[in-house]
Formats: C-alpha cells, sequence, structure tokens
C-alpha cells in the first residue's frame, strides 16, 4: 500500500494470518500461477521457522465463466471441472513441495450463504444496488478507491472481467452477484436466482476463516487492479476496518523477455515441466530472483538451476554418508564460525522483504565451506553442526527434502566388495564394479575417510 519496506507487526502476537489468491479450477495451472505459490508458501515457512503459527489460506475460484465455457466445451458440469482440475492442482502442488504444512484451501461455492449475508450488508448501507438480476459495488461510495493500485477514480474503465452494462451508475462499479443465465449454476438469493461475482469470493472467505482484518494479503501483482483493489473497497466499507495491514504482490514471469501470458501463446503449464524436470527445480528457479522483480523463464535458466540443485544435493548426500561412518570426533573453530555467519546472513535476506535471491546465495556459500571442511578432513562434531544448519535453512526454502529410492545395502555391499577386490589386487574387478555403479547413475569417490557415492 505504502510501496515502502515497513517492520512487520502481526496483529496477535506470534500469530499470522495469510490470505493468497488461488487458482481458478478450470485448466492447469501454468509458471505464472506457480510463482505467487511458491514465494508465498516459502514466506509462510520463514514465519513458522521463526516462531509464528501461521493460518494460510488459497482459495479455489471453482464458479466462473472459464469453469462454465470450459463445461461446455467437455461436454461436463463445472462441478466436475472443478473437482477434475483441483485435483490436477494438488498433483502440480505437492510436486512443487506445497503441502509441508496446512493450508486451507476453501472453494467459493462452500461459502454462498456467507457471501450473499456480505452483499446484503452492502446493499443495507446503499453502497451496493441492484440491477435487473445483478447487484453491484458503487465504487464512488468506497473511501479512498484507488489507493492501492495508485488509479484515479475518474479515468477508471471497467476491468477484466467486469461486465460492461450500460445501465450501470459508474462504468467501474463491479459486479457482486450475477443474476442467473439459461444453462449456468445459480444459487437463490435475495436479488433472484444467480451466482457470486469473482472479487467478492475473496473478501467473504478471508473474512469468515481469518477475520475482517488479516495480517498479509498476497498475489501476483496483475491482481493490485480491479481483483485487490475491489476485495478492499467492499470489504473496508462493509466492516470500517483495515482489509489487510501488508499487501505483497510478485512480478511476472517473462519468456525471452515477453510477459508470460495464454493471449501470446508463450506460456508453459507446470504439467509440461514436470516432463523435463523435477518440479523442485521449478520451486527452486522461482525462489531464484527477489519475489517482486520480474525473472525470465527459459530451458538454460532451468538447466542452470537443476545444476545448482544437484550440487546442493551431493554435499547433503556427501555428509550424510561421512556421519554415518566412523570418523573423527572434534571441532573445525573455522568452519564453526562461517556456520554461524552464513546462517546469520541467510535469516537477514528472509527478513529484508524475502530476499529469496541473496538468502540462496548464502546456501551456496555454506554448501562451499562445508566441501572445504570435508577435503580437509572432517571433524564429526562440527560436520554434524552444519549438517542441521544446511538442512534447516534448505527446508525454510523447501527444498533437499527428496530421497532417491535407492537400495543403500546393496550399494554398500558392492563397494565393500571393491574394497576387498583392491585389496587382493583384483583391480578389474573393481573397476568392473565402479562401471556397474555408474550404469546405474551412482559415482564413487575415495577418500581418506572411506568410499563415497551418490547419484548423478
Amino acid at each position: 500500500m505504502t510501496r515502502t519496506k515497513e517492520e512487520f507487526v502481526p496483529i496477535d502476537e506470534n500469530k499470522v494470518r495469510m490470505y493468497n489468491c488461488g487458482p481458478t479450477v478450470y485448466n492447469f495451472i501454468h509458471v505464472g500461477n506457480a510463482r505467487p505459490l511458491v514465494v508465498f508458501d516459502t514466506l509462510r515457512r520463514f514465519f513458522i521457522y521463526k516462531g509464528y503459527d501461521v493460518d494460510f489460506v488459497v482459495n479455489f475460484t471453482d464458479i466462473d465463466d472459464k469453469l462454465i465455457n470450459r463445461a461446455i466445451e467437455e461436454n461436463s458440469t463445472v462441478k466436475d471441472i472443478a473437482e477434475k482440475y483441483i485435483a490436477e492442482f494438488k498433483q502440480d502442488a505437492n510436486g512443487l513441495n506445497l503441502y509441508t504444512y496446512d493450508t486451507k484451501n476453501p472453494r467459493a461455492t462452500e461459502f454462498i450463504d456467507e457471501i450473499e449475508d456480505f452483499i446484503a450488508g452492502l446493499v443495507a448501507k446503499d453502497v451496493a444496488y441492484p440491477l435487473n438480476g445483478d447487484v453491484y459495488f458503487d465504487i464512488t461510495k468506497a473511501k479512498d478507491y484507488g489507493k492501492l493500485s495508485g488509479k484515479n477514480i475518474d479515468e477508471l474503465q471497467s476491468g477484466a472481467r467486469i461486465e460492461v452494462n450500460s445501465e450501470k451508475k459508474n462504468p467501474g462499479d463491479f459486479v457482486l452477484w450475477k443474476g442467473k443465465k439459461e444453462g449456468e449454476p445459480a444459487w437463490p438469493s435475495p436479488w433472484g436466482d444467480g451466482r457470486p461475482g469473482w472479487h467478492i469470493e475473496c473478501s467473504v472467505m478471508a473474512k469468515t476463516l481469518l477475520g475482517d482484518t488479516i495480517d498479509i494479503h498476497s498475489g501476483g501483482e496483475d491482481l493490485q487492479f480491479p481483483h485487490h483493489e475491489n476485495e478492499i473497497a467492499q470489504s473496508e466499507t462493509l466492516t470500517g476496518k483495515t482489509f489487510a495491514n501488508y499487501w505483497l504482490h510478485n512480478g511476472m514471469i517473462t519468456v525471452d523477455g515477453t510477459k508470460m501470458s495464454k493471449s501470446l501463446g508463450n506460456f508453459f503449464t507446470v504439467r509440461e515441466v514436470a516432463k523435463v524436470f523435477d518440479l523442485e527445480v521449478l520451486r527452486f528457479f522461482l525462489l531464484s530472483a527477489h519475489y517482486r522483480s520480474p525473472i525470465n523463464y527459459s530451458y538454460d535458466a532451468m538447466e542452470q538451476t537443476k545444476a545448482g540443485l544437484d550440487r546442493l544435493y551431493g554435499v547433503r548426500d556427501h555428509m550424510e554418508q561421512l556421519l554415518g561412518n566412523d570418523i573423527p570426533g572434534g571441532r573445525d573453530e573455522d568452519l564453526d564460525k562461517k556456520v554461524v555467519e552464513e546462517k546469520r546472513e541467510f535469516v537477514d535476506a528472509m527478513e529484508d522483504d524475502l530476499n529469496t535471491a541473496k538468502a540462496t546465495g548464502s546456501l551456496f556459500s555454506l554448501a562451499r565451506d562445508i566441501n572445504t571442511h570435508i577435503a580437509s578432513g572432517a571433524k564429526k562434531d562440527s560436520l554434524q553442526d552444519a549438517y542441521d544448519v544446511f538442512m534447516e535453512l534448505a527446508g525454510v526454502l523447501g527444498i533437499l527434502g527428496r530421497r532417491d529410492e535407492i537400495d543403500a545395502s546393496e550399494i554398500e555391499a558392492l563397494l565393500e566388495e571393491r574394497k576387498e577386490a583392491r585389496k587382493n589386487k583384483d583391480f578389474a574387478r573393481a573397476d568392473a564394479i565402479r562401471d556397474e555403479l555408474a550404469d546405474r547413475g551412482i559415482a564413487i569417490e575415495d577418500t581418506r575417510e572411506g568410499t563415497l557415492w551418490k547419484k548423478m
């Protein structure tokens, strides 16, 4: 709202109420949809890491023109289309590691009674008016309309998803309730059968699930107007209270410098990405830039992200194998100091307007220092502490949780056989075991602590 960084002070101590605009469930989500989901899930993770209890809501818009049109195209029903694409969304969300913590996913159709009560309250205040079966919000009755987006009310025209109606009082008045049309789902209301408009659902679900005033409202920057502006107008006009204390909007994704959009045909669904890359790579890519900055999606950028993620996995696996072996105890004061410094740098970056790009750099620095420590002769006590911090910070970013299904005991048995073969100077057998493991995607490294292996 103020376009400045401000200290975060929650409404209730140690409690954070967050609402993030979710998908309209008529199709697979694309990479642009994924960015706010990943970014603000990471913010939620950081709050939890800092000791906050977080109520996190990501809604599903399950009644909308797009669902109605898709139902017609597929000779289906709006309800079945919503169920289908909610299931598809959850598959993608699991791949992006979005459900580690509890997320409330309310659906607009579950809140019809509350939506009608909300609209009735606005009509009673004479800030909304029925018109030919519809109900519109009069934007001239809202205090400071345009304060989020910075738009002048005199210059506003009908925005996205606002039906143009020449009988409206003002061109920018937006629909709260849409009168029934033939073949569309509808619910009874005081203004006739119909269905809710788009903007009203988020105000109602936020109010019902989180309260009249919430701590943080987030979404893509394209939602500032008209969606979030209209949420503010209708919510604050009804309750007389601030709707959200903090607003966070992520930047757009570009492809070759052009905004990713369906109209340009240059967008990629998350499901398409999953055919080429593990979705953890996409998650890490989306955190590689500051959330408010645009980020350019490309195959090369994803390959570079994958390489970086693989390096981090290599460090994780190397530490786990060493810690599982009988390596000397003791401490490395230099590593201990660097672990403390890099943890502090990571936390400072995250506290500075969620600077995940800088935080990620701190994680790579920690990985480099751990490798240096290992190369000079790992001491178990310091390595264990470094491992704990490394995984702790990776967990804040939602990465490095994957465990490949490999029979470790079988690998260890082959390595033991190779060790015996080398001891007996049977180098042909030792080389054959190395080649066999390589064919199975396992790389081995002989170190002073023994032979280590990792998945290539």
